[in-house]
């Protein structure tokens, strides 16, 4: 995307990014109590800026405003239903988009940028979770690559599970690149 640019949160941009987040979620789900804070923002910078596994990127305009962001952070096993195994897995939280910059493909270019950097971090499995009320985010992230594990009612929302195994995105984008090439060259 032109003139915006997607980095690592570091120390010096809590004190902006958490508020940012902190209303964004209370945007998105009404129904939760905002003097609830999760526990994952209550020690953001341990669990996403000092855990190994971690990672929050920004994305900000050319004069640096906040316009976006995603985190990963260690799959916690919270949901014991689920059938995910030893694998070095990640949760992906926090996606958040301005809505002045939806729909121009800022969402994936966040979600690219964070997949690098699991890559790096030799990370083998993302997880997540959404939820039906939010419109367009289980296709959006069926778009990412992602496979639905299940759907289901969790404390009364219903809840879609969803797994993306790093090294098979990576199949995915080389063989979208060869196909691209092949159909450029025979034109």
């Amino acid at each position: 995307m032109k003139n915006i640019s997607i980095y690592h949160v570091g120390s010096e941009d809590v004190v902006e990014v958490l508020p940012y987040v902190l209303d964004f979620r209370r945007k998105l789900f009404p129904m939760l109590d905002p003097n609830q804070v999760p526990k994952d923002l209550k020690a953001f910078e341990q669990v996403y800026l000092q855990n190994r596994a971690g990672t929050f990127l920004q994305a900000r305009t050319a004069d640096g405003i906040l316009i976006g962001v995603i985190g990963m952070l260690n799959y916690d096993y919270r949901f014991p239903h689920l059938d995910i195994d030893a694998k070095k897995t990640v949760e992906v939280a926090r996606l958040f988009v301005d809505p002045k910059y939806r729909r121009t493909g800022l969402g994936t270019e966040l979600f690219q940028s964070l997949l690098v950097v699991a890559q790096e971090k030799q990370i083998e499995r993302l997880y997540l979770h959404t939820h039906p009320f939010l419109e367009g985010a289980y296709e959006f992230w069926l778009q990412q690559g992602f496979q639905l594990i299940e759907y289901r009612d969790e404390s009364g929302f219903l809840t879609i599970h969803m797994e993306l195994m790093v090294n098979e995105s990576k199949s995915v984008v080389v063989l979208e690149d060869i196909l691209e090439q092949e159909k450029h060259s025979t034109i």
